[in-house]
């Protein structure tokens, strides 16, 4: 089992920053990918940004390129997202998952992810 515990989500205003840590915990040398997932009220949750913990091959979804950045800490098991530049449209809860299963082709497809954390809530006003 892995277990995953989000930290860092809060307000701010339009065009400002924030960081999003995610601790990783259990039987983490079974986790091929991990990544962040945001859901809006009344929206699917829909993939941000993945990164392959073999390679560190990252993927992003088309709104927020340029402006976040996944990262891992691999001597403290935390997965990172930078947040720069946020818009009203980033508001949203913010998801750490992670998966044991090979999801090279898809890996923003929440459907490949099989661990979950308890989300932390991201409100960007204008």
């Amino acid at each position: 089992q892995v277990q995953l515990v989000e930290s860092g989500g809060g307000s701010v205003q339009a065009g400002g920053s924030l960081r999003l840590s995610c601790a990783v915990s259990g039987y983490t040398s079974s986790i091929h990918y991990m990544g962040w997932f945001r859901q809006a009220p009344g929206t699917e949750r829909e993939g941000v940004a993945a990164i392959w913990t073999g390679g560190g091959v990252t993927n992003y979804a088309d709104s927020v390129k340029a402006r976040f950045t996944i990262s891992q800490d691999n001597t403290k098991n935390t997965l990172y997202l930078q947040m720069n530049s946020l818009k009203p449209e980033d508001t949203a809860m913010y998801y750490c998952a992670a998966t044991s299963r090979w999801v090279g082709s898809r890996p923003l497809s929440r459907q490949g992810y099989n661990y979950w954390g308890q989300g932390t809530q991201v409100t960007v006003s204008s």
